[in-house]
């Protein structure tokens, strides 16, 4: 087959390029739904309008994630049964349904709330079977790499949704706003009902190996493995929430630079360097990246100036850029690929709830210590999750099918 031809293979062979018609539509999709989720991230503005407590607007505002975090393992295992394509339209009409009822709020109240919870559904469904679709359309040995170039799709979303947001609300308002989130779902709908299906995971896991069965893996173990998501999900938690009070606190009036490199950072580090865990193994990339993170919070602990708060935000992108393609990559591995889709599901939603639990916990820890303790805390658990982690957790990408499912790392 020509490379650049575009065409899928026969089933079972993958696709030889990522750059084929059917991941770079995938690719747009994934990207047009988080733009419209990430348009909402201005809906406190316009809810502010009715005067409601912040208490209101922090429950309408998280339910989203709560709902979206209970339903992501519920349809992983339908991901993984039916193909990540027909639950990704499933789920983005949830979307279209939804989100044209917000133009009816005219409070604070029950309305926003349930709409919120309902498009939370949409969100929770859409986001996995979106992000294991498009995997699928990757190659099958490039599988860290896909999931970082996936990833890249959501941070770009993630950085432009709030700015188009104020553009198009100082335009228009907010019905604008919310006119334009069904725009971009409506883009994502058509062109992921466009794609052509990939290779399925039942095939993938022929070449790439993987736990069929965790039965026989102690459960000290999978909560090792487990717990990693959600450290490093409370970690980037600690460091978004508390960064700008942090620096406020240290006459660092504006701290988006901070953000802004730490973005740039990542996305350059998932296009340079994504395959690395595809070439040199899953814990070889993690075990670097967990140092980097760790070694950057402790200098984020020394920042005085706006000199080494943009250095750490640098290098903190690189270390996320490193961790996020090798680690949800290696659950993958460690359920096994044909379980790819619930194995998204649950890394996503590992790492939300250590970004749910990981402000008030880390807020708990900064009142008692003080925010530079407060970093070098979380660096120094980050190290003993690492080094635990790095001599319980087994190395997956020897398990090969008909093998005993449980190797020591």
């Amino acid at each position: 087959m020509n490379e650049n031809s575009g065409r899928t293979p026969s089933p079972g062979a993958g696709p030889v390029t990522f750059w084929n018609r059917d991941f770079l539509l995938g690719i747009f999709g994934f990207f047009c739904l988080y733009m419209a989720v990430s348009l909402f991230f201005l809906l406190p503005v316009f809810l502010k309008q009715f005067g409601p407590r912040q208490s209101q607007v922090g429950l309408i505002m998280g339910i989203f994630s709560v709902v979206a975090i209970t339903v992501r393992p519920l349809f992983g295992r339908m991901i993984d049964l039916r193909g990540g394509k027909p639950l990704a339209l499933a789920g983005i009409v949830v979307l279209l349904v939804g989100v044209p009822f917000f133009h009816f709020v005219r409070d604070a109240g029950w309305l926003p709330l349930l709409l919120r919870a309902f498009t939370g559904i949409g969100w929770g469904i859409s986001m996995s079977a979106s992000i294991a679709m498009c995997s699928d359309l990757a190659p099958a040995d490039k599988l860290a790499r896909s999931m970082g170039i996936i990833g890249v799709a959501g941070l770009v979303a993630n950085a432009l949704g709030p700015l188009a947001a104020e553009e198009i609300s100082a335009r228009f308002g907010f019905g604008g706003v919310f006119d334009a989130a069904l725009l971009c779902l409506v883009a994502a709908f058509i062109c992921i009902w466009a794609v052509r299906p990939g290779a399925r995971p039942q095939e993938e896991e022929e070449r790439g190996g993987g736990f069929r069965d965790l039965g026989g893996v102690p459960l000290a173990v999978i909560l090792i493995i487990s717990a990693m998501p959600v450290l490093h999900g409370a970690i980037r938690g600690a460091i978004i929430y508390f960064i700008a009070i942090f620096g406020k606190s240290i006459a660092i009036d504006r701290v988006g630079a901070f953000f802004l490199v730490f973005s740039l950072a990542a996305i350059l580090t998932r296009f340079g360097t994504g395959d690395l865990s595809d070439r040199f193994g899953r814990k070889a990339v993690i075990l670097p990246a967990a140092l980097i993170i760790a070694v950057n919070l402790f200098f984020i602990s020394r920042i005085q100036g706006r000199p080494l708060l943009i250095v750490t935000g640098f290098v903190g992108g690189i270390g996320q850029g490193l961790i996020f393609p090798a680690l949800s990559t290696y659950i993958i591995d460690f359920m096994g690929r044909r379980n790819k889709g619930l194995a998204i599901s649950l890394y996503n939603s590992l790492f939300d709830v250590g970004m749910g639990l990981g402000a008030p916990f880390f807020g708990w820890i900064s009142d008692i210590m003080g925010y530079r303790r407060m970093y070098v805390f979380a660096g120094v658990l980050l190290l003993a999750a690492t080094a635990v982690f790095m001599a319980k957790a087994p190395v997956t990408e020897k398990q090969q099918i008909g093998e005993v499912p449980y190797v020591s790392g």
